[in-house]
């Protein structure tokens, strides 16, 4: 199912999250209101579909990840369930989500991984292809590649 399809599905209703993982509170959790999607007050999470739109567009985003040369060695384990919850609490949170991101912190958990600013590039592109792909409308995708650039500091660490 694309983004596009889960936007009209879920209309302005947000269905029934799982439970969310718990760990202490993120020190770098997202602040603040993230842009607003449109003049109507809609929020980004709620324009793109909200959870359901988030674990389609994480689960597309780690299938590229993970096929890409480049960027699979940084996941040696892979990229279980936990923790792409994890990823999407916190994007959920960072684009206006309800629910608040209580895992590990983002700083912490990269540090020490050689991740660079080309890693980063390209993890971004592929975000965005991932966004296309589910038909996310470009202006809504650029939105959300936006909202994650925001993290650059806190996961770049090379």
């Amino acid at each position: 199912m694309t983004i596009a399809a889960v936007m009209r599905a879920t209309a302005a209703a947000e269905p029934s999250a799982p439970a969310e993982p718990s760990a202490p509170a993120e020190p770098n959790a997202p602040a603040g209101p993230p842009a607003p999607a449109d003049a109507e007050g809609v929020n980004l999470y709620q324009a793109i579909g909200g959870r359901p739109a988030l674990v389609a567009a994480v689960d597309g985003l780690y299938g590229r990840l993970l096929a890409d040369p480049e960027l699979a060695p940084l996941f040696p384990r892979g990229a279980g369930d936990r923790h792409r919850s994890y990823v999407v609490t916190f994007l959920a949170e960072a684009l206006g989500g309800p629910h608040p991101y209580r895992g590990p912190g983002v700083a912490e958990t990269h540090r020490g991984l050689g991740i660079t600013g080309a890693h980063f590039e390209r993890t971004a592109a592929h975000l965005a292809a991932t966004l296309d792909e589910l038909g996310v409308p470009s202006d809504l995708a650029g939105q959300v590649v936006v909202a994650v650039a925001g993290l650059r500091p806190a996961i770049v660490t090379a």
